[in-house]
């Protein structure tokens, strides 16, 4: 897998109607699309949901290509839940496959075919969110989202704040890593063959200068951000203000419909 198949926090700018939604419409939208997803229980609320997945992805001009190369880094951990599930998820009757101690019933089947299907739709919806929202609006969006935190005193733009800016790095620090490993390797290091121990030996002289560019990142970062007087939310302006428009309201209209439908589904079985 390349350091460049990992796009989460990537922005890919557009004029779609996904992009053209106030950022909390779209956080709200993923969180209840989560939340059906997890309400969801059989092939009916799956087809369903995967299908508004595919007419979101389609909206948004992403690119499926862009969606499914994201999913690369997570390939591995969907494969063992599914595994996970299909070998220890209990049946009824006799198992299907009974070889040593696993027994593969029915049941355990369509339970790893579910996890595997909930697991890459909600990385795929959150992938959605990052990549059709600007690290600024993301902020904005939380932040307005968490105001009434501000009554308990808990520091909602300091959270949203930090929350962005480690979003937005994370492709900076990949395009590093890959340049640190391309210069390693140019003088004579080997992150490709050997086995696993040897493989996670070898990243171990990676992390250093990682390290080293991060700090020194976070550093550069602080000092243009004292240079620019920048001290907190506190009187703090901004330059585009949210409001919620008609589509916006539509969308939370349809949240709403969805994770209610879906919950009904699921008390029928479906």
């Amino acid at each position: 897998m390349a350091l460049k198949d990992i796009t989460l926090g990537q922005y890919f700018p557009g004029h779609t109607v996904i992009h053209r939604l106030d950022p909390r419409t779209k956080l709200i939208f993923t969180v209840a699309y989560i939340v059906a997803l997890f309400l969801a229980r059989q092939v009916v609320s799956y087809a369903i949901l995967l299908a508004l997945l595919g007419v979101l992805i389609a909206v948004s001009r992403v690119g499926l290509k862009s969606i499914l190369r994201g999913m690369k880094p997570v390939l591995i951990i969907v494969i063992i839940t599914g595994v996970l599930n299909l070998f220890y998820t209990a049946g009824e009757g006799e198992p299907l496959v009974s070889f040593w101690v696993f027994h593969i019933y029915a049941e355990g089947i369509w339970a790893a075919i579910f996890m595997v299907l909930r697991i890459a739709m909600l990385i795929t919806c959150t992938f959605l969110l990052t990549y059709t929202t600007s690290p600024i609006q993301l902020t904005d969006g939380l932040e307005r989202l968490m105001n009434p935190l501000k009554a308990i005193k808990v520091p909602v733009h300091e959270l949203s704040m930090m929350m962005s800016i480690a979003l937005r790095f994370i492709p900076t620090l990949i395009e590093e890593t890959d340049k640190i490993m391309s210069a390693q390797k140019a003088r004579g290091a080997d992150f490709d063959t050997g086995s696993l121990m040897q493989k996670a030996r070898a990243l171990v002289p990676l992390l250093v200068p990682l390290f080293i560019s991060a700090f020194r990142r976070a550093d550069e970062l602080a000092v243009a951000m004292e240079c620019r007087c920048y001290h907190g939310g506190e009187g703090r302006t901004r330059l585009r203000q949210l409001k919620f428009r008609g589509m916006d309201v539509a969308a939370l209209l349809f949240a709403l419909v969805m994770c209610v439908g879906i919950g009904v589904l699921g008390r029928f079985g479906l």
